[in-house]
């Protein structure tokens, strides 16, 4: 698709996912399954990966697990986790920077009764905004080299599609979900009232992380994003009536390039009339309890994330060396401690390990800390700076099957950053599965050429019952499977 970012240029040439960049927002109910089909009419291979859910293996977009051009595949979803702030984007080996970047990327929500009795903001006052960053040709096209194998910081900052908008707000409580969707840019965000300034002007709480909310709010005046985190914070601009705010970037993140106007990114215009005052009330001082893997002493398995004979690397394996690639195999249902630490490069690698929320035990070297809103819920991508090294605890649960876990900078993606995991089953764990779904690539769940007759009403109810049958996910029933591994462990 063309879309006109420019007024006095062409348009810009996007891949898209129905026409649309950032994607189409998908908002899921806790516990209604959900079958997507993702056809692939574009000129490039498509595997799709909803980042924040605990998907089966072969629905969790493997990277060699693509449809080509002509082809599509029917990806099952459980929507069974608590509510959360999720995003699909694309994953193809190898290419998955360009294609998000060609705006192969949306938001994916999850909600739950309890999150809607928080009397948090919601409707009009709920909004996503997603952060990227992007280089522009003087003819408007994306500029993107594939043989650029350290970053991708950008010079233009877009959230939601657009550079540097602006967005009409009143003067009440805003919940704000906010994704860094940026191939290589890190963000240090906070308000200011002068666009000039680097006065942090304006507290918020952030209620919300990767996995969901928080146990509680924290209150700060600034937030630290890398790849792939999210974020929910709560802004009252009830002070600012008839004002401006200006979310700004701090300048010298990371070793990212600055530009001109990279240390802004988008204007609030504050009205002076609410026209809602529901849910606008106080933000409660608990938001929900979480239950992190209990206490362990050692790390069970140490990584080691590096740049080697220009490649980037993972204790020394990179996803094209397919024999070597899977690196752990923890037993479905057990409690890992993992260490990461960066190695030779000198830059950030944001984290990302698939099917599991984890808990940031511990950052040494570089900055040293784990933020309070870092420590104040769980995780699926955790900020690895250079010199750093990080720990963190999960259980390896729900499912078994092979897993992804990379770098969220796609271009170290892209260039080998990225191996797997196995997760083991148990000889007894007490719950029958009729399916195994261990494999990514199972022939089954395969993307198939593209025919008119796959898509009439009845070829559709006829697969959903087929997905239906193989009871993947025990039909919502989680905490079941959940209670089996803890007997058997």
């Amino acid at each position: 698709m063309a879309k006109q970012i420019y007024p006095d240029l062409p348009p810009t040439v996007l891949t898209t996912y129905d026409g649309v960049s950032p994607g189409p927002i998908f908002v899921m109910p806790q516990g209604r399954e959900a079958v997507v089909r993702f056809s692939n009419k574009g000129p490039y291979n498509m595997a799709v990966h909803v980042h924040g859910q605990y998907n089966r293996a072969p629905f969790d977009g493997w990277a060699a697990d693509y449809a080509t051009a002509g082809q599509y595949k029917d990806y099952y979803y459980p929507n069974a986790q608590n509510a959360r702030t999720a995003w699909y984007h694309d994953h193809t080996e190898f290419a998955t920077g360009e294609h998000a970047y060609k705006g192969q990327e949306g938001m994916y929500i999850l909600t739950d009764p309890h999150e809607q009795g928080l009397g948090l903001p919601r409707g009009q006052y709920d909004v996503v905004l997603a952060i990227t960053s992007k280089y522009y040709n003087d003819d408007a096209s994306l500029r993107y080299h594939t043989d650029n194998n350290q970053a991708l910081w950008g010079d233009v900052i877009h959230v939601n599609g657009q550079p540097w908008p602006y967005f009409e707000v009143e003067p009440r409580k805003y919940r704000l979900r906010l994704l860094n969707g940026a191939i290589s840019r890190v963000f240090h965000l906070y308000f200011a009232e002068d666009p000039s300034s680097t006065n942090k002007d304006v507290q918020f709480e952030v209620i919300g992380s990767d996995t969901g909310l928080l146990s509680h709010p924290v209150r700060t005046d600034d937030l630290l994003m890398a790849m792939g985190e999210r974020y929910e914070i709560v802004v009252d601009f009830a002070n600012y009536a008839g004002r401006n705010l200006t979310l700004k970037n701090k300048r010298g993140m990371e070793g990212g390039i600055d530009y001109a106007a990279t240390d802004l990114v988008m204007r609030f215009v504050v009205g002076d009339q609410v026209t809602d005052t529901s849910n606008d009330g106080p933000i409660p001082s608990s938001l929900r309890e979480i239950r992190p893997p209990p206490a362990k002493g050692a790390p069970d398995k140490s990584f080691v994330f590096e740049r080697i004979h220009d490649r980037w690397l993972i204790n020394g394996v990179g996803f094209r060396d397919i024999e070597n690639r899977i690196l752990a195999r923890p037993l479905r249902g057990e409690d890992e401690i993992w260490e990461m630490t960066n190695g030779r490069g000198g830059t950030t690698h944001p984290v990302h390990i698939h099917l599991v929320d984890f808990q940031i035990l511990s950052r040494t070297g570089g900055r040293g800390v784990v933020l309070p809103y870092e420590a104040a819920g769980m995780k699926d991508v955790v900020w690895l700076s250079a010199g750093e090294t990080v720990r963190v605890l999960a259980r390896y649960a729900p499912w078994n099957g092979v897993f992804l876990f990379h770098c969220h900078n796609l271009v170290h993606e892209d260039h080998d950053m990225m191996v797997a995991f196995n997760v083991t089953d148990l000889k007894r764990w007490g719950y029958n599965e009729s399916t195994q779904f261990i494999d990514p690539m199972q022939p089954e769940f395969r993307p198939k050429d593209i025919n008119p007759e796959d898509y009439t009403e009845e070829a559709i109810m006829k697969k959903i019952k087929w997905f239906y049958d193989t009871n993947a996910y025990n039909h919502g029933k989680v905490a079941e499977v959940d209670a089996a591994l803890d007997k058997s462990v």
